[in-house]
């Protein structure tokens, strides 16, 4: 939690005035929480265990807080994240759990170290899931229940850990854009109706992955066309381009219910 308040705190600085003495402390509390071998301890106990993601041991902790720090852009050669990173290095070739693989996937991806990113991104590639055009990853026991109504989403931490994989896809110099668009297309059917997640912590991390490939993706440039048809003679077009992209465009229906197609151009 302090990390993660650590990490809010540093991105708010240029909107909003941050008492620098808060962000000190939190940095002395986190240097005395620090074990020698650059781990970090797990200190008090959550009220709320949605807000817990899918840390749920040391390595697991670890990853996050150094995560935050660097997203603080805390120096690499700080201490703090220079032994927390050394931490990280001991323990990426063995973890297993495929949380955590995605977590340091993407810290590794932050700090630069790309023969550790690449190792955990190829180990996360065999464990994909890949069904009509998406991407996602799931924990071995996470499955719908056989009585999952039809509106079942996934659990929070599949949300969690499938952001944290786009992250890291994204924060590559050459990002793969074409994948990173079938994780986004997973992603943006597990929101609820107000677009938000599951849970506070897995609607954070998607919509900071989503917020990235909307930037990575993003061009002033170029116009489409829209069309809707229908079998009865019904046609109506929709022109886009920069002038009206974040206009509401709309049309009324002849028939409803009915059989509509609907093709893009440009």
């Amino acid at each position: 939690m302090t990390a993660f308040v650590v990490k809010s705190f540093s991105k708010a600085r240029p909107y909003i005035f941050i008492d620098e003495s808060h962000l000190n402390h939190s940095f002395t509390w986190l240097r005395d929480h620090q074990n020698d071998s650059g781990c970090f301890q797990s200190v008090g106990k959550l009220l709320n265990n949605a807000m817990k993601g899918g840390v749920d041991d040391e390595i697991s902790l670890s990853t996050y807080v150094t995560m935050a720090l660097l997203e603080a852009s805390v120096s690499l050669e700080d201490p703090l994240v220079d032994n927390a990173l050394s931490c990280l290095r001991k323990a990426a070739k063995d973890v297993s759990s495929v949380y955590t693989q995605a977590l340091m996937a993407y810290t590794f991806s932050l700090s630069g170290d790309t023969e550790l990113r690449d190792m955990l991104m190829a180990k996360l590639e065999e464990k994909a899931v890949k069904m009509d055009g998406q991407l996602h990853w799931e924990r071995k026991s996470a499955t719908a229940p056989p009585d999952a109504p039809f509106w079942y989403r996934a659990l929070s931490v599949e949300v969690e850990l499938t952001s944290y994989v786009l992250l890291a896809l994204l924060s590559s110099p050459k990002a793969d854009l074409g994948k990173a668009s079938e994780i986004v297309s997973w992603l943006s059917k597990q929101q609820n109706p107000y677009g938000g997640f599951s849970s506070t912590q897995d609607t954070v991390v998607a919509l900071q992955a989503l917020a990235k490939y909307a930037e990575a993706t993003f061009s002033d440039k170029g116009d489409a066309k829209v069309t809707v048809t229908s079998k009865t003679g019904f046609k109506e077009e929709f022109h886009l381009d920069h002038t009206n992209r974040l206009l509401l465009q709309k049309a009324s229906l002849p028939d409803v219910p009915g059989d509509y197609t609907v093709s893009a151009s440009g």
